[in-house]
């Protein structure tokens, strides 16, 4: 008869057991001088009495759970990566825990979800555009915990796996429709600055601009978040300019749609008087007055494809490419018009 499967000890069960805080219990297992004789020795007691292997030490056990982790859960985009990552992990039968670590907590509020992560067993983390950078990938490292980043913020030099799309030229294709319809001022709503995505959308249609020998002019870039309200707010510049665009390419869908209410409420109506291109293709693109046209990012697909990688680096596997771009697409609906050609 076989031996039944011990529960997995955690770090949070050994601090109870001890009546001290989970980081104190880390404390002692890293070494750390900081914690005193008799806490420690009663910590380390516990941690052989209940059988506490670390993560990384040779056990077949599996915690049959991962980590899905944003740094906001405020947008429509994140439903997205979250339908993929569950779609592909249900199959595998592995549970999916989803956390914010927000991006206005600052650090400390990444300390806390890794001192989350470390009370409590997690095979594996997929981050969302969350900045790996040299702290949290070390504490990872130490935790040993397989990673892969999906739109990382920039583009990592740490080596792990990273799941994107092909923002560049989606850009570059927004960007050259609009001008094979006789668009010649065409508006740009960029996207929150730093991020690696914002720079290869803004790279993309000054290259669509540049090989149509257009001029780039940065009077008809203004800068937004990838919400409906900066969306909104750049909208209402580029159209309140002396001579406005007669087109606006925005960097996210939500901000596209956002320049829809500018362009309502200065008395103009898409597409008769203004064309708008969006970027990502999320479900209400298709239910906008007028449903728009945009770049669909493959952001289930680009989950599921996150997941997998994920559940390889688990069973130990090589992944032969550590950066993989998945295709977009524009997707032509009802918010573009076509202009007259110039005289």
């Amino acid at each position: 008869m076989q031996d039944k499967l011990q529960p997995v000890v955690t770090i949070s069960a050994v601090a109870a057991a001890a009546g001290v805080s989970v980081p104190t219990v880390s404390r002692v297992l890293n070494g750390r001088s900081d914690v005193a004789p008799a806490t420690r020795e009663r910590i380390e007691m516990l941690l052989r009495e209940h059988g506490y292997r670390r993560r990384g030490s040779v056990s077949p056990a599996r915690a049959g759970l991962i980590d899905l982790v944003f740094n906001d859960l405020d947008s429509p985009w994140a439903v997205e990566i979250i339908r993929g990552v569950e779609e592909a992990m249900n199959a595998e039968r592995i549970s999916v825990v989803v956390s914010a670590v927000h991006r206005r907590g600052g650090a400390d509020s990444t300390r806390r979800w890794l001192e989350t992560l470390e009370a409590r067993p997690s095979d594996g983390a997929v981050l969302v555009t969350t900045d790996l950078d040299s702290f949290l990938h070390a504490e990872l490292q130490r935790l040993h915990l397989p990673v892969v980043v999906v739109d990382p913020a920039g583009v990592p030099d740490l080596e792990v796996p990273t799941i994107g799309a092909t923002n560049w030229t989606g850009a570059v294709t927004a960007t050259e429709h609009l001008l094979r319809l006789n668009h010649r001022r065409i508006g740009f709503v960029a996207g929150r600055p730093g991020l690696w995505c914002s720079r290869a959308r803004l790279d993309g249609y000054r290259a669509g601009l540049d090989a149509a020998g257009i001029p780039f002019d940065p009077a008809l870039v203004r800068e937004g978040n990838f919400d409906y309200g900066s969306g909104f707010q750049a909208g209402s510049q580029l159209l309140a300019l002396a001579e406005p665009p007669t087109a606006i390419f925005a960097a996210s869908d939500q901000m596209a749609l956002g320049v829809y209410e500018a362009a309502r409420q200065r008395g103009l109506r898409v597409p008769d008087d203004l064309s708008v291109v969006g970027f990502d293709d999320l479900p209400e693109a298709g239910w906008a007055a007028p449903p728009l046209t945009t770049v669909r990012q493959p952001l289930a697909e680009m989950g599921v494809l996150a997941a997998r990688t994920l559940t390889r680096l688990i069973n130990g596997e090589t992944i032969e490419s550590p950066r993989i771009e998945l295709s977009t697409k524009l997707i032509l609906r009802e918010s573009v018009r076509a202009l007259a050609p110039p005289r």
